[in-house]
């Protein structure tokens, strides 16, 4: 036998090596086969529940970190949940209709027009559970537990049911009407988009001065004077109808090399360096109320202008008189209703001029502004043409911009019940306030909400028309279309003809004939996902409405939480969440946006298959979350560093509780060493922390504290010195048992705690432990229990681990100048303060055993005239390092006087030859002799 056999070396089957890519496929496949998501749900029946519910993905493309980040953030709050008293159940789901599919289709030589459109449409959803098929398979991949086999997808009838009665709700309420008014239209997607379809982009525009000729001066101004107007769109000039300027603003007739033109008077320095005007006389000055009901004279177009007064006009930028054309601006708009005039709006579809814009027919409107910069300077009524570059909206999903265009809508009255939506927003618990103000702000401001949509991949708008094209929206009508689109599906809408998808015997005056036609226009994608509230926590009988948290990203403010909230309220008069937590967007290493012709893309498929899941969980729960995060090949090495540091610290605790049975050798708290409570009371602290990080969501303070946990109290002090117990003493010995329940309980806490974030790995771990549940999951999170006098241990202890830096400085000091190797080689002596003296021999501990040093004196620090002491000082201690006299005992290491001495052992030290005289002999046998 050898002395090396005599130690108690730990031994465990734990690979050092995780192989997750290959692991982690056989956990999931095992958790599917023992139904572990139904277990903790039957498990948690009769608790109290939580429910987060789901934003939709869009059923388009490989998912991306960022659908990583969110998906694994919720996964670690709903596991937390369950695994705290919970009943959480979680619902994924698929947002399915819209623009993209239709173009996805189109990319792959589908030809629309040479099919009906229930045959597009059928097209368009085997595509959608395509992607939804590959998009599922990467999230269950990522180990996030749900009801995989019943997503709610927003195309499944039962949904579109739900969506109708939504609509038919608001209808009822009178919120739904039909106008002509400007809106966002793309041009790129031929189709009307709502403001959260709106993202910015800078352009270059250019910006003109225009004289307006006066017609009817209301005998204040001759007919041989002009407006002065500025604007940066010449293509809406064949569509202008008016002049609006303030009442309040003070306006100024001048005299201009040699013309007279009206201008604002706080605004004529500016307009005369812009224009270029040299000779400037001031000749008369007059208020905006002056001016209302004047006339002009369209630049190129044999038509009047007419003057009108606007709160909209400022004196930020132009003239302070502003081009007024009603069909292509929201103040227009409004302002050209109030003064009569039509809402022209000369441009089709395509964003091209139509007949009503004589002269530019068929041109595309952004060509058109050189055109009709050039006609203004044939008149004479170009003052100026400049270019600049401003923030320009443009489509969010075509990326092309987009115009302001009056054509007939569906809208949402949103300024029936805005107040209704603002008072709930102050319900809600925004757990980023900024989000609050930002939503608050949105509504506030915001317009009525455009839901109709000129595609055909969606949701019908259920609207009949009569004879007489007059719109029938009736409860009678609207459920009927429910039922019939919850049967059969929306699909049923194209197939069939207007009086076989209206109620039997359904009558009309407006239609004497009986004859009826049906609206073609489809809903807004975002009522589409905005009416999940409805088709999902009230349609499932395992949820609950409303939700407990919705959680997205932050663009969804103007998204999905808007819309839901927005459809939410004006049905059910309250907010559809509890609480709203959002997150910022991924970014790559350096802080800029990801996109696949930079190259520096991050893919979750890659990453999984190359490093594991539990590596990109691991990140979810470093970063912080709140703002925009970053994802690198570097970072997510350093992640896997600290997940190979969390893997080691725990392998080497159960390597060294093989011989451990709970049950059996368990040493109680009050009969443990003083430094053995101690880090019993620090496991309980990890664990209060952690416990109120998962309620807080704050995971990145989990991440961080049970990585500080392990590679500093464990590995650089714990675990470190425990080698010389664990290994060395008898295998019942009181001090080793001591250790061990302290090594159970701390792989038995952090493996619960980790358990919502590295889900695979904790399942491993879980396997090598001696606890009644067969998957940690269906476990509960360790709860907190700090022991009488606690506080007084720590303080003890806390004090001890400073005075422990100095010691350690001084060891390094003495390794550096070649006086010891390793600390086991060192002989310490320890002057310290009275104060000091005794908090080390209040410990109760085995000092040198502490410092991993072979011997150590400790002694009374006292008043010397010496101007130097020997040693290094610190604040109440001064440690000095020796080399450690005595030979090296074969079986601990420790360098000791009386090695040699013993007869029987004279390679061991006195505490080894007890041991291995006792209980080892055999390998003290001399194999020469």
């Amino acid at each position: 036998m050898k002395m090396k056999d005599t130690l108690l070396l730990g031994k465990t089957k734990f690979p050092m090596k995780a192989n997750l890519p290959v692991r982690e496929l056989e956990r999931e496949k095992e958790w599917e086969e023992k139904e572990l998501y139904e277990k903790r749900q039957e498990k948690n029946a009769e608790k109290p529940s939580f429910v987060l519910h789901d934003g939709p993905p869009y059923a388009n493309g490989a998912i991306h970190m960022g659908h990583a980040l969110n998906k694994v953030s919720k996964d670690f709050i709903v596991r937390s949940k369950s695994m705290s008293g919970f009943r959480a159940p979680y619902v994924p789901g698929w947002d399915t209709h819209g623009l993209p599919i239709e173009q996805a289709l189109s990319n792959k030589g589908v030809k629309r027009k040479e099919m009906s459109v229930a045959e597009f449409r059928q097209l368009c959803a085997d595509y959608a559970w395509n992607q939804i098929d590959s998009q599922r398979a990467v999230f269950k991949r990522l180990g996030i537990a749900g009801e995989w086999d019943n997503p709610y997808v927003t195309l499944k009838p039962e949904y579109e049911e739900a969506e109708i009665r939504v609509f038919g709700k608001m209808a009822e309420k009178g919120y739904i009407y039909k106008g002509l008014k400007p809106i966002y239209w793309s041009p790129s997607s031929e189709s009307s988009l709502a403001e959260a379809e709106i993202e910015y982009k800078d352009v270059k525009s250019p910006s003109i001065y225009v004289a307006f000729p006066i017609k009817d001066g209301k005998e204040l101004l001759d007919k041989d004077t002009s407006f002065v107007i500025w604007t940066t769109t010449p293509w809406t000039l064949p569509a202008n109808l008016g002049i609006s300027v303030h009442a309040d603003f003070n306006y100024v007739l001048v005299e201009a090399d040699g013309n007279k033109y009206v201008v604002a008077e706080d605004l004529l320095e500016t307009v005369s360096n812009e224009i270029g005007w040299e000779n400037v006389k001031v000749l008369k000055e007059f208020k905006g109320t002056e001016l209302e009901y004047m006339t002009t004279q369209h630049p190129f177009y044999n038509r009047e202008s007419l003057v009108m007064l606007g709160d909209h006009v400022t004196l930020e930028a132009g003239t302070g008189l502003v081009h007024t054309a009603p069909g292509h601006g929201e103040d227009d708009y409004l302002i050209g209703k109030k003064y009569g005039l039509d809402i022209l709006s000369p441009v089709d579809n395509r964003g091209c001029l139509t007949e009503e814009a004589p002269g530019f027919e068929g041109v595309f409107y952004d060509k058109a502004n050189k055109l009709v910069t050039e006609l203004l300077d044939e008149k004479g009524a170009l003052l100026k043409l400049d270019f600049f570059v401003h923030s320009y909206p443009h489509d969010w999903r075509t990326k092309k911009p987009v115009i302001f265009r009056a054509t007939p809508q569906w809208f949402a009255s949103i300024e029936k019940f805005r107040q209704d939506i603002l008072d709930e927003i102050e319900k809600v618990e925004w757990l980023h306030p900024s989000g609050k103000i930002r939503l608050f702000n949105m509504v506030r401001d915001r317009g009525d909400w455009v839901i109709s949509r000129q595609r055909v991949w969606g949701v019908p708008l259920p609207i009949f028309y009569a004879e007489n094209n007059e719109p029938i929206i009736t409860p009678e009508t609207i459920n009927h279309v429910a039922t019939l689109f919850g049967k059969f599906g929306s699909n049923i809408w194209f197939e069939k003809d207007a009086k076989d998808l209206l109620p039997e015997g359904f009558t009309h005056p407006g239609s004497p004939n009986g004859e009826f036609t049906k609206e073609t226009d489809i809903m807004d994608v975002w009522f589409d996902s905005g009416s999940s509230h409805e088709a999902v926590l009230r349609g499932r009988s395992n949820l609950t409405f409303p939700a407990d948290m919705y959680l997205e990203g932050s663009d969804q403010y103007r998204g999905w939480f808007n819309s839901s909230l927005t459809t939410s309220v004006a049905v059910n008069g309250v907010a559809p969440y509890k609480t709203v937590l959002s997150q910022g967007f991924v970014l790559d290493g350096e802080g800029r946006k990801m996109s696949k012709s930079m190259g520096n893309t991050v893919l979750p498929e890659k990453v999984i298959k190359n490093m594991g899941a539990d590596i990109i969980r691991l990140w979810v729960s470093s970063v912080d979350y709140e703002s925009d995060v970053r994802i690198s090949d570097d970072i997510l090495r350093q992640v896997s560093e600290t997940y190979r540091k969390i893997r080691n610290t725990i392998r080497f605790l159960i390597g060294n509780t093989e011989d451990f049975i709970p049950s059996e050798h368990r040493v109680d708290y009050d009969h443990m060493r003083s430094v053995d409570q101690y880090m019993m009371i620090r496991l309980n602290q990890v664990i209060d922390t952690c416990t109120k990080a998962y309620k807080e969501y704050k995971f990145s303070t989990i991440y961080q504290t049970i990585m500080n946990f392990c590679t500093g109290d464990l590995s650089s002090f714990y675990l470190d010195f425990a080698k010389d117990v664990v290994y060395i003493e008898r295998e019942n010995n009181e001090e080793r048992r001591s250790m061990q329940t302290v090594f159970y309980d701390v792989i038995v806490s952090l493996t619960k705690l980790l358990t919502p974030i590295i889900t695979h790995t904790s399942e491993e771990i879980w396997s090598y432990l001696k606890e009644e549940e067969e998957f940690v999951q269906l476990a509960e999170l360790p709860e907190v229990e700090f022991k009488e006098g606690a506080q007084d241990v720590l303080a003890q202890w806390n004090q001890f681990m400073r005075l422990r830096d100095h010691v350690l400085k001084a060891l390094e000091q003495a390794r550096n100048e070649k006086i010891i190797g390793k600390s086991f080689e060192a002989h310490l002596t320890l002057y310290a303060s009275a104060e000091v003296k005794e908090l080390f021999e209040s410990l109760d501990a085995n000092l040198a055993q502490l410092f991993i040093v072979s011997q150590l004196d400790l002694q009374t620090e006292t008043d010397s005239s010496e101007t130097e002491k020997e040693g290094v000082q610190f604040p109440g201690l001064r440690v000095v390092v020796q080399h450690a006299h005595g030979e090296t005992c074969e079986r601990c290491r420790a360098i000791l006087p009386e090695v040699g001495k013993i007869e029987e052992a004279p390679t061991l030290c006195e505490r080894c030859s007890d041991i291995v005289l006792s209980d080892f002999p055999e390998a003290l046998v001399d194999t020469e002799d």
